[in-house]
């Protein structure tokens, strides 16, 4: 251990975190749209249309863990070198 963390570091994992979940949201919302279009703007069965917004929820849940994970714990690349 290094010992307590500075306030600038509690901030800066703060930021880091609701950025992740901010975009993470952002992206869920996009796909669950996106893959549940069929259901939301079509005339489709009630089966068909519950598979749809299934298969939204799968794909919007999937990419929300998908963007937190890779920005809280992949490394960053860093440019140049």
């Amino acid at each position: 251990m290094t010992g307590p963390r500075s306030q600038a570091d509690r901030d800066a994992l703060t930021v880091e975190i609701v950025f992740a979940v901010v975009t993470g949201a952002l992206l869920a919302a996009v796909l669950f749209v996106a893959v549940a279009g069929p259901a939301l703007f079509g005339e489709l069965g009630r089966a068909q249309e519950t598979a749809w917004r299934t298969a939204a929820a799968i794909a919007a849940t999937a990419g929300f863990v998908y963007r937190v994970v890779r920005v809280l714990w992949l490394p960053p690349r860093r440019k140049g070198g």
